[in-house]
């Protein structure tokens, strides 16, 4: 007999405790009383009638993401492979029927992804797949809403967090951009050329620029120094064609001195007799003579007269 009260406190204590449970923060828990639907209880301690009304289950309000890998064939026929990314989470005041109207909720959005990317990529080439992936997000997004709304469920954010063609698709679409950055870079070099080749251009031209101007110095320089020399030989007595074949006879060795002291020079026949410069003298100045009549006697020719009327 005591062991019987010993069983029944101890029963007693047992369903006391089982009397009260807690649910944890940002959780709600589904209450049924004999398999109906009783209440649902938020976050905090509780208590419920043992043996009658039991936790059927609990439901997170968290937010919670669910990837879906999809393959489907772009405008262009290039089969791709997408990961979209779905945020959702229980409507709080929704909790009833998140739990009772839907089973599956995974399988259900998964459904209405796939059904949503194989209907939008398809009207798009692959270039636009990378491009629009914010419009397909969108429009993932906003067929969710519309269907899970309906079950407790708010889709908070898609994203298309990634678009991986076929690998020879991609290798060619690698080349395909090395290609362009070769031409690129070709292009680059052959501007570089022409400017080297312009540039180099315009140093030779002002090179020879320069190099005329200097030459044209030089004989200035030289005709000057030549007048001085015979101003100076006419003060000492020497006439103009005396000064004249001296000088000519000092530039013509000068010349030769100048020749010889060069070590690389090729060999080169000049005449080096002392009358070698008197008769180059000689010749100038019966050409300079010759010319003169020449032009006296053009000047000076008969004229034809006017026919009278």
């Amino acid at each position: 007999m005591p062991y019987f009260y010993t069983f029944f406190i101890v029963f007693g204590f047992l369903v006391f405790l089982a009397a009260f449970f807690t649910v944890k923060q940002q959780t709600a828990a589904i209450i049924e009383r004999f398999g109906k639907f009783q209440s649902i209880r938020q976050s905090g301690l509780h208590l419920k009638i043992p043996l009658v009304d039991r936790i059927s289950g609990r439901l997170s309000l968290k937010i919670q993401q669910l990837d879906v890998l999809i393959e489907t064939k772009t405008l262009d026929d290039v089969f791709v492979r997408l990961k979209v990314s779905v945020q959702f989470k229980v409507i709080k005041t929704k909790v009833y029927d998140a739990f009772y109207k839907l089973d599956y909720p995974h399988d259900q959005i998964t459904s209405y992804v796939f059904d949503v990317v194989r209907a939008e990529v398809p009207k798009m080439k692959l270039d636009d797949v990378f491009v629009k992936k914010d419009d397909i997000a969108i429009a993932v997004k906003s067929e969710l809403n519309q269907a899970m709304m309906d079950y407790g469920y708010d889709i908070i954010k898609t994203l298309v967090t990634d678009i991986d063609p076929d690998a020879q698709v991609k290798e060619a679409m690698n080349r395909i951009n090395a290609s362009e950055r070769e031409k690129i870079a070709a292009q680059f070099e052959g501007d570089a050329a022409r400017i080297l080749i312009v540039e180099k251009a315009k140093a030779e031209a002002e090179s020879k620029r320069l190099q005329g101007q200097g030459i044209a110095d030089q004989r200035r320089e030289i005709a000057r120094g030549l007048e001085e020399s015979v101003e100076v030989l006419n003060k000492v007595g020497i006439n103009s064609q005396e000064a004249s074949a001296l000088i000519v006879v000092t530039q013509h060795y000068d010349t030769l001195q100048s020749i010889g002291q060069e070590t690389n020079s090729n060999l080169i026949l000049l005449p080096n007799s002392p009358q070698a410069g008197s008769n180059m003298l000689n010749d100038m100045v019966a050409s300079f003579t010759a010319s003169n009549q020449i032009g006296e006697a053009m000047k000076n020719g008969p004229k034809k007269s006017l026919p009278k009327k």
